[in-house]
C-alpha cells in the first residue's frame, strides 16, 4: 500500500511538471495486479500564431520590399504586426493606436518612405486585411508636394492594383497644422530619418519633450479653471436671471420672459462648454506633440543601434574589437 501511494504521488508530480514545462515523460499508475508501470510522453505544443497574422506580415513585407524599387523605406511603425525587411530599418510600435485600450483596430504598418527621385518624404499606412493603403499628410506636412503625392499614388496603383487608396488630409478640427508647427520649430522629420548629427537631433528632441510637457500642463490649468468656475457661475447667473427677469413678467409677458431666461442661461452654458472643449483640445494636441517626440526618439535610438551593428560587422569594426580584446587581456 505504501509503495502504491509513493508511485501515485510521483505520477502527480510528473504530470504537474509536464503542464508547466512542456513535454515530459508521465508515469502511469500501477495496475491492481502489481504489474510494472507504463510510461508515456505527452508533447505540449505552444499555440501557434494565427495564420491571418502571418499572412498580414508577409503582405506587408512584400509591399514594403516592392516599394524599395522607387522609394527608400526609412522607418516602420507596426501595430500588432512584425515586418522583417532586408536590410533592416528602424521599427517601433504605432504609438497612436497602441495607446488606445480597445481591440477594434485592424493590424497595420505605417512606413516613412523617401522618394528616390525627388527626395520627398511620405507616410504610407498599409492595412493588409482590408487591402488598403493610405497616405497620411499630417505627419509629413511640408515634406512633400501635391504633385509628388499624385505621382506616388500613380506608382502605387500600378504596382498594387488590388489595393484601395485614400489620402488622409490635414484636419483643422484636430489641430494638425498646430501640432506640425510646434514639432517643426524644434526638429524636422527629415533630420530624424536621414540626419547624420545624432547628438544635435537628440538635443532637439529633448527640447520638444519639454515643450510637450509644458503644453500638457497649460492645458490642465485651463481645464481645471473651467471646471472650477462653470458650476458656481451658472448657478449665480441662473438665480439672477430667473429672479430679475421674473419680476418683468407682468410687463413683458410670461412667454417672453421664459424665452429670455432660456436664451441667457443657454448662451452662458454654451460659452463654458466651448472653453471646456478648448481645454480638452489643447490636452489632446499636447499629447500628440509628446507622442511625436517619443516616436522620433525611438527612431533615432533604432538608427543608432543599427548603425553600431553595421560598424561592428565591417572589417574596421572587427579590427577595433580585436584590438580592444587584446588590450583588455
Amino acid at each position: 500500500m505504501k509503495r502504491r501511494r509513493r508511485e501515485f504521488a510521483a505520477c502527480v508530480r510528473l504530470n504537474e511538471g509536464t503542464m508547466s514545462h512542456g513535454p515530459q515523460p508521465i508515469l502511469m499508475r500501477t495496475t491492481a495486479d502489481g504489474s510494472s508501470s507504463k510510461q508515456a510522453t505527452v508533447d505540449v505544443v505552444p499555440s501557434a500564431e494565427p495564420v491571418a497574422d502571418s499572412e498580414n506580415c508577409d503582405i506587408c513585407a512584400q509591399v514594403l520590399t516592392t516599394l524599395g524599387t522607387f522609394a527608400a523605406v526609412r522607418a516602420v511603425k507596426a501595430y500588432r504586426l512584425r515586418v522583417e525587411l532586408t536590410p533592416p530599418v528602424p521599427q517601433l510600435p504605432c504609438l497612436d493606436h497602441e495607446a488606445m485600450l480597445h481591440e477594434g483596430i485592424a493590424p497595420h504598418a505605417a512606413a516613412y518612405v523617401e522618394d528616390h527621385e525627388s527626395g520627398e518624404l511620405y507616410e504610407l499606412v498599409l492595412t493588409p486585411s482590408k487591402r488598403r493603403i493610405e497616405i497620411d499628410v499630417a505627419s509629413t506636412l511640408r515634406e512633400h508636394s501635391q504633385s509628388g503625392r499624385a505621382r506616388l499614388l500613380e506608382r502605387l496603383r500600378e504596382q498594387f492594383p488590388e489595393f484601395s487608396y485614400r489620402v488622409n488630409k490635414v484636419s483643422w478640427l484636430r489641430g494638425d497644422r498646430r501640432v506640425a508647427r510646434a514639432c517643426r520649430a524644434q526638429v524636422t522629420l527629415r533630420e530624424v530619418l536621414v540626419g547624420s548629427d545624432f547628438d544635435r537631433t537628440a538635443r532637439a528632441l529633448d527640447r520638444l519633450r519639454t515643450v510637450g510637457a509644458l503644453m500638457e500642463k497649460e492645458s490642465r490649468v485651463a481645464s481645471w479653471s473651467v471646471r472650477t468656475v462653470t458650476g458656481p457661475f451658472l448657478a449665480v447667473m441662473g438665480f439672477l436671471v430667473y429672479q430679475g427677469l421674473g419680476e418683468l413678467a407682468p410687463e413683458l409677458g410670461e412667454g417672453t420672459v421664459t424665452l429670455l431666461q432660456a436664451v441667457l442661461v443657454g448662451a452662458a452654458g454654451a460659452l463654458f462648454l466651448y472653453f471646456g472643449l478648448k481645454a480638452v483640445h489643447l490636452t489632446e494636441m499636447a499629447n500628440r506633440v509628446w507622442k511625436r517626440a517619443a516616436e522620433f526618439g525611438l527612431i533615432l535610438a533604432e538608427r543608432r543601434r543599427l548603425g553600431d551593428r553595421e560598424t561592428a560587422r565591417s572589417p574596421a569594426g572587427e579590427q577595433d574589437n580585436k584590438e580592444r580584446q587584446v588590450d583588455h587581456v
